[in-house]
C-alpha cells in the first residue's frame, strides 16, 4: 500500500483524470470495476468529481467540454508551472491551455509534447494529487508511446530533472522515466506493427488485484478488451477500452489494500 498526501516531487505522475460525455456512465463503470467512491460535481466545473478508494484521492471523473477530447490525461508535478511552461516552449512543446489556477486546489497548464502527445502540468495547492497509489484501485504506472523515442526523451529531459532507465530489448525500444534513481514512469516507441492510426499517447495503469477477473468484470460493465491478460515481470497486464472509447491498462499488484481514510 502507498499513501501519499505531500505535494509529489517535480515530474512525478502526480493526478490522472477522465473526460467522458457521461460522466455518470464512467462514474458507474469505474466505480464497480475500481472500488470508487464519487464526490459529485457541480456543473460550473462540468461535473468534475474526485474518484476516491477508501476515502483517498485516487483520479478525477468529468464531463467533455467543448473542443476537449475524450480519454485519461497524466498531470506530471512541478513546483512552479509558468517557469515549466516556459521550459516545455524552449524545449519544442506546444501549450494547449497556459498556465491557471484551478480555485485553491492548484495551478495547472495544458501542453503537447513534440511528438504530439497531451499530458499536463500540476503545481500543488490544496489538492496535491493523488492520495493514494500502487495498491488495487489506484494507478500503478504511467508511459508514454510515441513514435520518436529520441524526441520524447529530449524534451521530458529537458523540462524535468530526469534520468533514464534503459529496458530496450530486440524489436522493442523503451527507457523508465527516472527521479533520484527510482523509476516514476515510462517512455516507449510505438512498433512498426501499430495501426498507422494510433496517435502517441500517456497511459495509465491501475492497480487490480486479479487482472483476468478484472478485464472480465470490463467487459460485463460495458467496455471492452484491447488486448488481454498477458504476464510481464511486472505484473499480469491488460489493455482495456472504457465505455466512452478511453483506453487505459490493468496491471496486476500483490499489494495490500490501505485501511480506509
Amino acid at each position: 500500500m502507498s499513501i501519499h498526501t505531500d505535494p509529489w516531487p517535480e515530474g512525478t505522475p502526480a493526478w490522472v483524470d477522465l473526460m467522458v460525455p457521461d460522466h455518470h456512465v464512467a462514474q458507474a463503470f469505474y466505480g464497480s470495476l475500481l472500488g470508487w467512491e464519487f464526490d459529485e460535481g457541480v456543473p460550473e466545473t462540468g461535473y468534475y468529481s474526485t474518484a476516491r478508494r477508501a476515502g483517498r484521492a485516487a483520479a478525477g471523473v468529468g464531463q467533455q467540454m467543448p473542443g476537449s477530447r475524450v480519454g485519461w490525461t497524466t498531470y506530471l508535478a512541478v513546483d512552479d508551472v509558468d517557469a515549466s511552461a516556459k521550459h516545455v516552449t524552449e524545449a519544442g512543446g506546444t501549450l494547449l491551455a497556459e498556465p491557471m489556477d484551478v480555485m485553491d486546489l492548484g495551478r495547472m497548464a495544458m501542453l503537447t509534447d513534440p511528438t504530439g502527445a497531451v499530458v499536463g502540468l500540476w503545481q500543488s495547492g490544496r489538492h496535491t494529487g493523488a492520495d493514494v497509489v500502487n495498491e488495487p484501485g489506484a494507478q500503478v504506472w504511467n508511459e508514454l508511446m510515441t513514435r520518436d523515442f529520441a524526441a520524447a526523451k529530449a524534451f521530458y529531459g529537458a523540462v524535468f530533472p530526469y534520468t533514464f532507465g534503459d529496458m530496450s530489448g530486440p524489436g522493442f525500444t523503451y527507457a523508465t522515466i527516472d527521479l533520484d534513481g527510482r523509476p516514476v514512469g515510462g517512455i516507449g516507441e510505438l512498433g512498426p506493427d501499430t495501426p498507422a492510426d494510433t496517435e502517441p499517447a500517456w497511459s495509465t495503469y491501475f492497480a487490480v488485484s486479479d487482472t483476468d477477473a478484472a478485464a472480465a468484470r470490463a467487459v460485463e460493465l460495458g467496455g471492452s478488451v484491447v488486448s488481454p491478460p498477458a504476464d510481464s515481470p511486472y505484473g499480469r497486464i491488460a489493455v482495456l477500452r472504457g465505455p466512452a472509447g478511453e483506453t487505459f491498462a490493468l496491471m496486476s499488484t500483490t499489494e495490500p489494500s490501505s485501511p480506509p481514510a
